[in-house]
């Protein structure tokens, strides 16, 4: 579904991805691992429209979308769930998730789209009047990855969800992930610090470490192998 090659993104001197290569079969979770600064957040930027890349190629079912524009990604079926879980704090957990569902303009599945993301994530169906500011970080990641379902992706592009949650609701939305995979058929590029975690649900991973990919395998693999773990997962 997603094919990277050779991909080059520069900060200034900085080189922060160098001709990474990367495959993402569709149906499947992808992670991509390693330590800070290892180029993860780029990549998914990069993916997204956020950065663009010096050099490389980006295609998606096999057309180019090396230099589109962010919104242009998102009508082709791209979402992005940043580092950071970022909601629009001012407005309702309603008012974010129909936002996300907005370029779509069509007011049935504004309606039949919010209830689906409140039978995900049934913590947000009791705050859904609320604002955004009054939720928990967990709730906020779930309203997060929730506005980006409501683009109706093919692709999602999922960035440290688990960063600084509780080990309970980390794995509640690991949970999701899979649903997603297994009954929805999306396709996820999943940016991970947490290898255990990440390995538990992908079903392949890649692993950078300052900007270069050092190691491609199926995820069972990757998490038996002791080398790759002690060199470029263990923090």
């Amino acid at each position: 579904m997603l094919d990277v090659s050779g991909l080059v993104v520069d900060y200034g001197p900085v080189r922060a991805l160098d001709h990474v290569d990367l495959v993402v079969e569709q149906g499947s979770i992808t992670a991509v691992l390693g330590s800070n600064g290892a180029g993860k957040t780029t990549l998914l930027r990069a993916l997204s429209g956020l950065h663009r890349p010096r050099d490389g190629a980006v295609q998606l079912d096999g057309h180019d979308i090396t230099r589109l524009a962010p919104e242009d990604l998102v009508r082709l079926g791209v979402a992005h769930v940043p580092e950071g879980r970022g909601v629009i704090a001012e407005l309702t957990v309603e008012e974010n998730l129909r936002l996300g569902g907005l370029w779509r303009r069509d007011r049935h599945w504004l309606r039949s789209g919010t209830g689906e993301m409140y039978d995900l994530f049934p913590p947000l169906a009791d705050r859904r009047h609320q604002r955004a500011e009054a939720l928990s970080g967990g709730e906020r990641q779930m309203l997060a990855i929730g506005r980006a379902l409501m683009s109706r992706p093919e692709l999602l592009l999922l960035d440290e969800p688990s960063l600084g949650l509780a080990p309970r609701v980390s794995a509640r939305i690991v949970a999701v992930l899979r649903t997603l995979r297994e009954e929805n058929g999306l396709t996820l590029l999943l940016v991970e610090q947490n290898a255990a975690t990440a390995l538990s649900v992908a079903d392949r991973a890649v692993v950078l470490h300052l900007g270069r990919k050092v190691a491609d395998d199926t995820a069972d693999t990757l998490a038996a192998d002791d080398r790759v773990r002690r060199a470029y997962l263990e923090v």
